[in-house]
């Protein structure tokens, strides 16, 4: 994420004053060509409008929302605000072959309906750009729809009660994913936004976050994509993947790569991943019904709260060694998660490394309940395996020990005692 010195001045005189700033939309005086080129440009009119009202905007966005639930502060106001301000808003009608640049920050209301046509975001880089899409429909045979190339972040959000549709249907080059950014993006809005792809269906190449309006995305590979981290707060998600579902990953750093749910509805197919991070997936809140070959994958996979409903092929929960920076654990310290497995060499919560359980409900239906290669502690919690509740914790991977316990309820059985049933591990 790129940081200016106008922001960092902001955020002290924030703090300083002790003044809690609202939500605003972007009050710059923006205009419109007059002629539909072949690439339309979209820029300001005044440079002095611009630097007066970016100093609003840049303290309204480092004011950060706090989720009493998690404690994490991921969210600026603006990521939560589910509309936005349209007083000097400009609108864009997509046409059939016409590609349109936004150059600068603002507000941009997009409608119309268009074959292979694609807006684009070239901004500066402390620029932020809010497109509210209001009934927009692009087909495209092998470009995005939305391609950023360059912005400080970029809003996506669907108007109140409107029906948008962004698809791709051919081959992409470089940029294959219908919704394309080269840095921060967030989605969000009180309209539905529906997105088929014949590889990604949204991609962020730094933060993706997920606040609100109903996204219904189908796409040949990933759905929903990042590189740094995948960050969801609220909405509702109906996904259907190739390959995974959610995704975080940077291939050219083991130490990014993490996803955190607080909210949300999912509902996610996928022919991989459910949900996927390189370092971790932490599951604060909200409802995930999963049903692909592994349900939930990382180096560390931690479950406060919510609902977790997984089926899957391969493993449900899975922790393995994906990144330098973390040691490789489940941990479960609340939530009501439910497991089911197919049949055959499968295991319903495999850790590669520990395995902690402090609270929650978990309902696990498989050959192999459990399975790791470390550590386990089981403190709280209930524990129910094909029907039957149990406060004993069998271990699928020869090795690895009991510690803890509650209250001698294990028959004694805390050192190393439940190793396992044969020597499977994946």
């Amino acid at each position: 994420m790129k940081k200016n010195k106008l922001m960092v001045m902001a955020a002290v005189l924030v703090l300083t004053m002790s003044v809690t700033l609202s939500s605003c939309g972007n009050a710059l005086s923006t205009g419109n060509t007059d002629t539909y080129t072949e690439e339309n440009t979209v820029a300001g009119k005044t440079e002095s409008k611009h630097s007066e009202t970016l100093e609003t905007e840049d303290a309204s966005d480092t004011a950060t929302a706090k989720n009493t639930d998690s404690g994490n502060e991921l969210f600026t106001e603006r990521d939560l605000t589910q509309t936005a301000d349209l007083s000097e808003a400009v609108t864009l009608t997509v046409s059939d072959g016409k590609t349109v640049t936004i150059s600068e920050a603002g507000v941009y209301v997009l409608t119309g309906s268009a074959e292979n046509a694609c807006v684009v975001v070239d901004a500066e880089d402390d620029d932020k750009v809010q497109i509210v899409l209001d009934g927009v429909s692009i087909v495209n045979d092998s470009q995005p729809c939305i391609l950023v190339e360059n912005a400080d972040k970029v809003f996506l959000t669907s108007a109140e009660g409107s029906e948008n549709t962004l698809t791709v249907t051919g081959t992409f080059g470089d940029e294959d994913a219908v919704i394309y950014s080269k840095d921060d993006l967030v989605l969000n809005g009180l309209g539905t936004v529906t997105i088929s792809s014949t590889e990604d269906g949204v991609c962020s190449n730094d933060d993706l976050k997920l606040t609100g309006g109903t996204w219904n995305i189908t796409a040949s590979d990933t759905a929903l994509k990042a590189h740094d981290s995948l960050c969801v707060y609220d909405g509702t998600y109906t996904v259907k993947a190739g390959n995974d579902g959610l995704h975080a990953e940077d291939s050219d750093d083991d130490t990014a790569g993490s996803i955190v749910i607080q909210g949300g509805t999912f509902n996610i197919q996928a022919g991989d991943d459910g949900v996927h991070a390189t370092t971790s997936v932490t599951v604060y809140g909200g409802t995930l019904t999963i049903s692909a070959a592994e349900g939930i994958e990382a180096t560390q996979v931690i479950i406060n709260n919510g609902t977790v409903s997984v089926n899957a092929t391969d493993d449900g929960i899975n922790a393995g060694r994906k990144s330098s920076s973390l040691s490789v654990k489940i941990e479960i310290n609340g939530g009501d998660i439910s497991v089911s497995m197919g049949a055959g060499d499968t295991d319903a919560i495999d850790s590669n490394g520990d395995l902690v359980i402090t609270g929650g409900t978990i309902d696990i239906t498989a050959q192999s309940p459990f399975d790791y290669d470390g550590q386990c502690s089981y403190t709280g919690g209930t524990i129910i395996v094909n029907g039957q509740e149990t406060n004993s914790i069998t271990n699928q991977m020869m090795g690895g020990g009991m510690m803890g316990g509650q209250g001698g309820q294990f028959g004694g059985k805390e050192s190393g005692q439940f190793g396992g049933q044969g020597g499977k591990h994946m």
